[in-house]
């Protein structure tokens, strides 16, 4: 598990490099909270889900970038067995685009995976796509505020992991 995070985030890390040297634009780095609130059927088994993330983003034009994300989230929900409760750790790793419909309003979407770092029955890696919607705006010199609402679905041949879900960053 640990030799596939590490891959991963050596994977991310290559991308941004290749991007920030093949494209003229300032790219951001930011730093964010992401809070999950399950629905469809996972809403059954997980109450909330609480995460942090790194986003990457590089401009391609005045309106669109291409993002790069990776983050870390825990879904915690009721107990499942007696008293011991459902908790579940993901490590999202996706790509997409952000298109600023606005000036600080944007549109995302995002393709990747999800992979589980459960013992047993729940590890695996799922297909993720997420739709975002969300607004950007200028909080210092070199800072912006990024607050966005998405949903994200994760499904693999064990089952869909459906959640609405609220990210807050600090881009820099």
């Amino acid at each position: 598990m640990k030799r596939i995070l590490l891959t991963a985030a050596a994977g991310f890390l290559m991308l941004c490099n290749t991007y920030a040297q093949s494209k003229a634009g300032e790219s951001k780095f930011g730093l964010g909270l992401d809070a999950a609130f399950p629905v469809g059927s996972y809403k059954d088994v997980a109450d909330y889900g609480i995460g942090v993330s790194l986003l990457y983003q590089k401009p391609v034009t005045e309106n669109l970038s291409i993002t790069r994300n990776i983050g870390y989230i825990t879904f915690h929900g009721p107990a499942i067995y007696s008293n011991i409760k459902y908790k579940e750790g993901y490590v999202p790793i996706k790509a997409g685009a952000r298109y600023f419909i606005i000036p600080t309003v944007y549109g995302a979407a995002e393709l990747g995976v999800s992979i589980s770092t459960a013992n047993g029955y729940g590890t695996g890696t799922a297909f993720a796509y997420a739709p975002r919607l969300g607004t950007e705006f200028k909080i210092s010199n070199s800072g912006t505020l990024d607050i966005g609402l998405s949903y994200e679905n994760w499904s693999r041949s064990g089952g869909t992991r459906s959640f609405g879900g609220i990210r807050a960053g600090y881009n820099f």
